[in-house]
């Protein structure tokens, strides 16, 4: 038995928790002040010791340890802090983050638990910078541990950021109130005093007061409750594992839960307001289906050491009342939706929090693409649970480090367990989608400084997500499947608990490992694998970190224009600026500088071979044969950049897709529409020749890339149904009839069919009835006065339901029936196909009210606010009411969205998005300039301006030729 207890104690003291401290903060957290309360050291000769916004490294938090008692009644929430901290240099100061809190006590102890002075120690603030300095009459010592203990209480917090007031309604009306937390990424500090920056990781040990008819999660499970004077409950939870403060979490809440099991033994919950219970069923087996995914891939158990955490486990059961067995605690992961919740989801760690459209999923009216959402949110949540919180950025420079694998990790994992989803189709769009942003020269590079609260909110954009992903996918068809994941789990086992940066992914995918990490196995495989990831490619050793370094450090996307010579393809690579022409004085400045290492994949009807070359310089030359009459480079968009086929190239294309589509896989010929369209935006094709490529579109059968044509031929429609052009938009919208007619016409009123088939269903038949096509607006007509005469409760079929729910918004009985069953649906994916519908409207008056209610936040709920303005926005009638509304209540929903937010940078993007005339930029300009201090905190604006400037050029550049190529169609 003693020999049982001296391994026990061992064990304890490998974890940087260890035993004493976990005893120590039972006893320290209650501990009171020292009797008489003396008055606080004068603060008066005191000045804030730091001017740095990030946190002095020379004090180090270990252990957390967070007693909190909110009360959803009057709104309000009390708590004390201890904090077990390393000093590493002789200080009087500690400096920590807090935001809006109310410190009322503030004190140090030493090791032995004795406190450093009998008076209360004096706390100074630095809001602009949102720290608090603690001073220490006493020097804290370099290489000792002390305790930093600190009372507060707060407001929850209004929006949506740190611990925040949540309410849902009951179907008999009655408001019941939540409180839960979102601190991604710097708002941990609204909710206990903390060093919130990701490298200071540490330990939690939370414990949360609350009254019985509530239940509260955290990330780690409840080992105890224990009852309280006054009939409150107070709830142990385990301490966690080592982690960054963004990643904490709590909800108190009367929620009820579905639970299953992962084939590992991973207890899964999924919570919900009681009476959407139903509707987390789907979630449930996605969630259990992932994880044992996740584990596999990774080859690393969720949440990583089982042994280590058994052991840490056993060191908290030594010293504390031992109530459940062990084994009940070990592995857990909760998912919860969350009736206010701004983003789509937050991956805390074992806690993950959701908007509900995100995690629920109503059978009879959620569509497959809601489906196909709430599958790939889960992903994306679950993926991060490694990718994230097990290795985490160092600074939020490298935030894609989390969000863009995790993004692409969505594809690889719901592909593995969801093939009928057919998401694969789906990442072409994510690159698309990353294409038209970099191609502005307001973009950033992926790895970009950011250091104040508002630049660090800007991160989380498409960049980090969409471009990270897309980058990874060429990174990963650049190095074969088997070399990329290993790579990636040799990244997260060598950073477990720890931090990480560009360049340490890159020395882990390359294998770059010192012979000791060889001989040790730990990181690195065997020699044999080592020499398979060396990368001989055509001959030469490749450098990772060079290749890689030109997509992550500078910003942009080259564009590869090729000139076939005979058997020789000649290539050169500029960066693709849509706002820039080439005869612009302004060209050659935005071009200086940039080169990519650019791995070229390519293919030729003389072969099924897909091809490779690495270019990686500005002019190159492949030899393909004389043989070859055509030439596809970009091999299924494997890689990120743009193609023009100069001369004579285009037309070639053209004539294989009219004559022999299928020789180019769906993937080639979608790039094809996709590459042609937006070098026609930057100026380097015309609009005829790119028209004439989807001429073939008639003889298409797949939806991927029908519906890229058509979204362009609709994205024209949209932008001139906004100027004053009228029968131009007539006439683009009978040719748009005209040519898809026969896909229309075979569309069924039905959730019938494949995945793709449905999709395509939804998109067709709502473009159709958005262009007054008879036999649609019939149907659709038809469709909801059933819906009307059963009030309601007929399940119209999910894929077409926004369509007929738009038509019937048209009048105002429908409009106001419409209205009147949003309030009352229990279901948020069928809300938001009627907020849709509603906003559809031609009656300006019914979108004015519609702005004021999302303003308002009851009937709509502020998380909806922004994507309800760019559903107005994009309506002809709302084009301007959305921008004015903005430009009048600016103040208003910066305080309500946050400055930095991507809510504000969708608003001022989406609804800035289609202005196309000088006196549109010229009014933007002037508002912006209005608004100044904020406008030059955010690369938001600078996008907005970009996309007008790129519109004007378009109206400017093609207009007239749409118009005659449109009348030579049409005769």
């Amino acid at each position: 038995m003693a020999s049982i207890k001296l391994l026990e104690l061992l064990l304890c003291s490998f974890f940087l928790v260890g035993c004493h401290s976990s005893q120590s903060s039972q006893q320290v957290s209650s501990a009171p002040h020292p009797k008489g309360e003396p008055s606080p050291l004068g603060e008066d000769n005191l000045s804030f010791p730091w001017s740095r916004l990030r946190l002095p490294r020379y004090i180090i938090p270990l252990h957390y340890h967070l007693v909190l008692q909110p009360n959803l009644t009057t709104l309000r929430f009390t708590g004390s802090v201890q904090i077990q901290i390393d000093v590493q240099n002789n200080s009087n100061w500690v400096v920590l983050h807090s935001k809006d809190l109310q410190i009322s006590k503030a004190t140090i102890l030493d090791h032995n638990f004795a406190h450093l002075t009998d008076q209360v120690l004096p706390v100074l603030h630095n809001p602009s910078h949102e720290q608090i300095g603690i001073f220490s009459p006493r020097v804290l010592s370099s290489g000792q541990k002390y305790f930093l203990y600190i009372e507060f209480g707060a407001e929850f917090a209004e929006g949506f950021y740190g611990f925040y007031k949540s309410t849902y309604k009951t179907s008999k009306g009655e408001t019941r109130t939540l409180a839960s937390t979102h601190f991604e990424p710097t708002s941990a500090r609204m909710a206990f005093p903390c060093f919130d920056e990701p490298s200071f990781k540490a330990n939690f040990s939370i414990q949360i007061r609350r009254s019985p008819q509530y239940i509260s999660l955290s990330n780690m499970p409840i080992v105890k409750t224990v009852e309280l004077h006054g009939g409150l409950l107070e709830d142990h939870f385990a301490p966690s594992v080592k982690m960054s403060t963004y990643l904490v979490a709590f909800v108190i809440c009367d929620f009820k839960s579905v639970t299953a099991t992962t084939a590992s033994g991973i207890k899964v919950s999924i919570y919900a307001a009681p009476e959407k219970w139903e509707q987390t069923h789907y979630a449930l087996e996605v969630a259990v289906k992932m994880l044992d995914f996740y584990e596999e891939y990774f080859n690393i158990p969720y949440p990583l050491p089982k042994q280590g955490l058994t052991f840490a486990f056993v060191c908290f059961f030594l010293f504390s009342s031992p109530v459940l067995a062990i084994t009940h605690i070990l592995f857990m992961s909760d998912l919860i939706a969350i009736p206010d919740f701004q983003s789509g989801a937050m991956e805390n760690w074992g806690l993950t929090t959701y908007r509900e459209t995100s995690l629920l999923y109503d059978p009879l009216t959620s569509s497959v693409s809601d489906k196909l959402w709430v599958t790939m949110v889960i992903g994306h949540e679950l993926a991060h649970q490694w990718f994230g919180n097990l290795v985490t950025m160092k600074w939020w420079n490298d935030i894609w480090l989390n969000e863009g694998f995790a993004r692409y990790m969505e594809y690889i994992s719901v592909e593995a367990t969801y093939p009928n989803l057919k998401v694969e189709e789906y990442l072409l769009h994510t690159c698309f989608a990353a294409i038209g942003h970099d191609s502005l020269n307001s973009s950033r590079p992926i790895s970009s400084p950011a250091e104040n609260p508002t630049q660090i909110k800007e991160m989380f954009d498409t960049v980090s997500y969409d471009k990270g992903a897309c980058v990874l996918h060429m990174l990963r068809h650049f190095l074969t499947d088997e070399v990329f994941q290993s790579g990636i789990v040799r990244y997260l086992r060598k950073y477990s608990f720890g931090n990480a940066q560009n360049q340490d992914l890159w020395d882990s995918l390359a294998n770059t490992c010192s012979e000791e990490e060889f001989i040790s196995g730990k990181h690195c495989y065997n020699r044999d694998q080592s020499n398979k990831n060396a990368y001989l490619f055509a001959g030469e050793h490749l450098d990772l970190t060079a290749i890689m370094n030109t997509w992550t450090l500078q910003k942009g996307i080259p564009l590869v224009t090729v000139t076939r010579k005979g058997p020789l393809l000649l290539l050169r690579q500029h960066r693709f600026l849509k706002t820039v022409l080439p005869s612009d004085p302004q060209w050659s400045s935005l071009q200086q500088g940039f080169l990519w290492h650019i791995p070229l994949t390519y293919r030729t009807d003389a072969s099924s071979i897909i091809h490779r070359h690495l270019m990686t310089s500005t002019s190159d030359s492949i030899h393909i044969g004389e043989e070859a009459s055509w030439v596809k480079i970009n091999s299924d968009m494997t890689g990120y950049y743009v193609v023009h086929y100069e001369d004579d190239g285009w037309d070639v294309m053209a004539k294989l897709m009219r004559e022999n589509h299928t020789a180019l896989s769906y993937k080639d010929r979608t790039h094809l529409i996709h590459n042609a369209f937006q070098l026609v935006s930057a100026g380097h094709l015309s609009l005829n020749k790119a028209m004439d490529l989807i001429g073939y579109l008639q003889l298409e059968k797949h939806t991927v890339p029908l519906l890229e044509g058509l979204g362009y031929l609709e994205a024209f429609y949209n932008l001139i149904e906004k100027i004053d052009e009228l029968e131009l938009t007539k006439d683009l919208g009978r040719y748009i009839l005209y040519f898809f007619r026969a896909v229309i016409d075979q569309q069924t009123w039905s959730d019938s069919g494949s995945v793709s088939e449905r999709r395509l269903r939804s998109e067709v038949l709502s473009l159709a009835c958005h262009l007054d096509y008879p036999p649609c607006l019939e149907r659709a007509n038809q469709h909801f006065q059933e819906w009307l005469q059963s009030n309601g409760t007929l399940n119209l079929p999910t894929d077409v339901a926004e369509t007929v729910y738009s038509v019937g918004a048209q009048h105002d009985h429908g409009w106001n029936s419409l209205l009147d069953t949003y309030k009352i649906s229990l279901s948020e994916a069928q809300k938001n196909k009627i907020l849709q519908a509603l906003t559809s409207s031609r009656d300006t008056g019914k979108l004015l009210r519609l702005l004021q209610l999302g303003l308002e936040g009851k009937v709509i709920r502020s998380q909806d606010l922004s994507s309800l303005i760019l559903m107005v926005a994009r309506n002809p009638k709302g084009h301007y009411l959305a921008w004015n509304f903005v430009k009048k209540n600016w103040d208003e929903l910066v305080e309500k969205l946050q400055l930095g937010s991507f809510c504000i940078r969708h608003i001022l993007i989406g609804t800035t998005g289609q202005f196309s005339s000088p006196d549109d930029l010229t009014e933007v300009q002037l508002f912006f300039e209005s608004i100044k201090e904020q406008a030059s905190q955010l690369r938001a604006t600078q996008i907005a301006l970009d996309n007008m400037k790129k519109n004007i050029r378009w109206i400017q550049r093609n207009l007239e030729t749409l118009r005659k190529w449109l009348n030579e169609q049409i005769k």
